[in-house]
């Protein structure tokens, strides 16, 4: 196997392996996450956007991003982030963030507005993700306030969005 670690855009035919992956970090519960809960919501059943992203060693997938388009309030143009999932054995060797920088470059570049997740702040805040006001934006199901955090793309994006998050 390559020691060459590989980044790019997710394709279908990573789907079985994200799944893997999912199952195998997250177990059942994971779909009572609140990224899950959103994307219920998609018509076409595709798990991917554009902005998905995975890294690859070989052929065996090590980490990887989902960002779902979401509605805020009724209003497109926001991505939701989450989960970020990467395997134990390549835990904390910086690839989770490196697929977030590529999904916010690649949305940055396609004009979203607007990137929400559920996380921790001092995590996420480094990567310059920001406290979302308590009651201005809402999640299906329960999810505590002080984990709302938000990438603003444009300016004023976070103060714009106000509402409940809907699959787009």
């Amino acid at each position: 196997m390559s020691d060459r670690v590989l980044i790019r855009n997710a394709e279908a035919a990573d789907v079985p392996a994200i799944a893997e992956l999912h199952a195998r970090v997250f177990g059942p519960g994971r779909y009572a996450r609140s990224a899950y809960r959103v994307r219920e919501g998609r018509r076409d059943g595709n798990p991917l956007s554009d902005f998905c992203h995975v890294a690859t060693r070989g052929n065996r997938l090590i980490a990887t991003i989902t960002l779902s388009d979401v509605k805020i309030g009724g209003v497109p143009g926001a991505l939701m982030l989450g989960p970020i999932c990467v395997d134990p054995d390549f835990a904390g060797q910086g690839y989770g963030r490196q697929l977030i920088a590529e999904g916010l470059r690649d949305a940055q570049l396609a004009g979203v507005s607007l990137v929400i997740l559920v996380g921790d702040e001092p995590y996420y805040g480094k990567l310059g993700f920001k406290l979302v006001p308590p009651g201005q934006i809402a999640l299906p199901g329960p999810v505590n306030p002080m984990r709302l955090l938000a990438y603003p793309l444009k300016d004023g994006a976070i103060e714009a969005a106000h509402g409940l998050v809907t699959s787009a």
